[in-house]
C-alpha cells in the first residue's frame, strides 16, 4: 500500500508541483494581506486557493489515491466551490478599480449559494455517516444519488450563469475604469489595468475550455486522462496568477481619486468654442512643453494653467474634441515625429526618441504613433526618408 502511494508519474506530478508553488504564492499574498490591508490581496488569496483546491480531486486521483484507499471518504470533503469564483473576480476588481471600495456585510450575500452548498454537502455526509456500511463503501447512499446522478448538471448550469453574469458585472467596471483614466492620465499603461485584463482573460479561458468539455461531453465519453488537461492548466494559471498579482506594483491604484464623472461633463458642457482657453493651452504647450513630463495627469495640467479641473476637462474633450490621454499624446506624437527627422538625433534609436518626447513604455508608443499615423514609426521613419531623398 505504501508503494502505491503516492505515485509520481507524468500526470500527478506537474499538477502537484504547480499547485504548490501556486499556494506557496498564495500564502505571500495573505501575508502581505496582513501587513499592508489591500482586501484585493484577500480576494485573489481566496481565489487562488479555491482554484488550486479544485486540484485536489484530479491530483491525488492520478497519485493513486483511490486505488490504494478503495473505501477512501475523501470525495465528501472536496466541495466545488465554483460558484464563488464570480464574485471574487468581480469584488477583486471592484477592489481595485474603486480606491475607495469598502467590503461590507451586505456583500456576503454574494457568497449565499457558497453557504447553501456547503450545508447541503454536509447534510450529505451527515445522513450517510449513519447508513449501516458506510466504512465499507467509497461513497454512501446520498452521494450517489444527489451530488452523482441528480443535481451534478443543476449546479453546473447554477455554475456557469453565476459565471456569465459576475463577467459581465466585472468587465464593464473595467472598461468603464479604463475610459476614465482616460480623462486623467497622459500615460495610462500603468494605470489601465493590463494586469486586470490578463487576469480575466486567464479565467474566461479556463472557464470556456471547462464549459466546452462539458459540451463535448454530451456527446462522447472523455475519460479522467481527457479531463486531467483542464486542470492542468487551471494548475498553470494558479502558479502565473500567484506571480504576476505577487510582483506587480498595484500601489498606485489604491491611491487613484477620480474627482467628477467624465460622462458627466461631456454631456452636461454648453455649446461653446472656448477659443481663449484653446489659445491659452496652445500657448502654455508650445512654450512649456508640460507633455514631456512622462507622468502628467490632468489635475497637474490644471493646476499649471491656473484654471479649475473640470474646467479643462470640458475644454479638452468639447473644444479639442478628444480625451485627455489622446490630447496629451497628439503632442507627444508631433515632437517624435519632428525629432526623428533631425539630423542632430541621428545617433538616437527611435525608443531614445519617443522616451525624449514623454513616452515611458515601447509598447504605449507603438500603439499611440500607429493610432495617429496609421503606421509604424520605423515604417513612419523610412517613408520620411524616401520622400526627401
Amino acid at each position: 500500500m505504501f508503494l502505491a502511494f503516492p505515485d509520481f508519474n507524468i500526470y500527478s506530478t506537474p499538477l502537484l508541483i504547480l499547485v504548490i508553488q501556486g499556494l506557496i504564492f498564495a500564502f505571500l499574498l495573505f501575508r502581505r494581506y496582513l501587513k499592508e490591508r489591500y482586501i484585493a490581496d484577500l480576494f485573489i488569496v481566496l481565489l487562488l486557493v479555491i482554484t488550486a483546491y479544485h486540484r485536489t480531486t484530479y491530483t491525488v486521483g492520478f497519485m493513486g489515491w483511490y486505488d490504494t484507499f478503495r473505501n477512501t471518504k475523501i470525495n465528501y470533503y472536496l466541495v466545488n466551490f465554483g460558484i464563488t469564483i464570480g464574485p471574487l473576480i468581480y469584488f477583486y476588481t471592484r477592489s481595485l478599480v474603486q480606491p475607495n471600495f469598502k467590503f461590507k456585510r451586505v456583500h456576503l450575500w454574494h457568497f449565499f449559494p457558497t453557504l447553501l452548498l456547503v450545508i447541503f454537502d454536509a447534510v450529505i455526509l451527515i445522513h450517510d455517516m449513519q447508513q449501516p456500511g458506510f466504512d465499507d463503501v467509497q461513497n454512501g447512499e446520498w452521494y450517489l444519488k444527489y451530488n452523482m446522478q441528480l443535481f451534478p448538471m443543476l449546479f453546473e448550469a447554477i455554475q456557469y450563469t453565476s459565471y456569465l453574469l459576475y463577467f459581465a458585472f466585472t468587465i464593464q467596471l473595467f472598461y468603464n475604469y479604463k475610459k476614465k483614466i482616460e480623462q486623467f492620465f497622459s500615460n495610462t499603461y500603468k494605470v489601465e489595468l493590463n494586469w486586470i485584463r490578463n487576469f480575466l482573460a486567464v479565467y474566461i479561458f479556463l472557464i470556456a475550455y471547462g464549459y466546452g468539455q462539458q459540451i463535448v461531453e454530451i456527446f462522447t465519453d472523455l475519460d479522467y486522462k481527457d479531463r486531467w488537461w483542464v486542470n492542468l492548466f487551471s494548475a498553470i494559471a494558479v502558479v502565473y496568477l500567484g506571480i504576476k498579482a505577487y510582483f506587480t506594483d498595484l500601489s498606485k491604484l489604491y491611491g487613484l481619486t477620480f474627482n467628477f464623472s467624465p460622462d458627466t461633463v461631456v454631456e452636461n458642457t454648453p455649446e461653446q468654442d472656448f477659443t481663449r482657453e484653446k489659445k491659452k493651452i496652445a500657448n502654455f504647450f508650445n512654450e512649456e512643453k508640460p507633455y514631456l513630463n512622462p507622468d502628467i495627469t490632468l489635475p497637474e495640467l490644471a493646476k499649471a494653467l491656473k484654471m479649475g479641473t473640470n474646467e479643462l476637462s470640458q475644454v479638452i474633450n468639447a473644444g479639442f474634441k478628444m480625451n485627455f490621454n489622446d490630447f496629451i499624446n497628439k503632442y507627444r506624437i508631433a515632437e517624435v515625429k519632428e525629432s526623428m527627422l533631425d539630423p542632430k538625433n541621428g545617433h538616437l534609436s527611435l525608443l531614445a526618441i519617443a522616451y525624449d518626447s514623454g513616452f515611458n513604455s515601447k509598447a504605449t508608443f507603438n500603439r499611440v504613433f500607429k493610432k495617429f499615423t496609421n503606421t509604424s514609426p520605423s515604417q513612419y521613419l523610412t517613408d520620411q526618408k524616401l520622400k526627401t531623398s
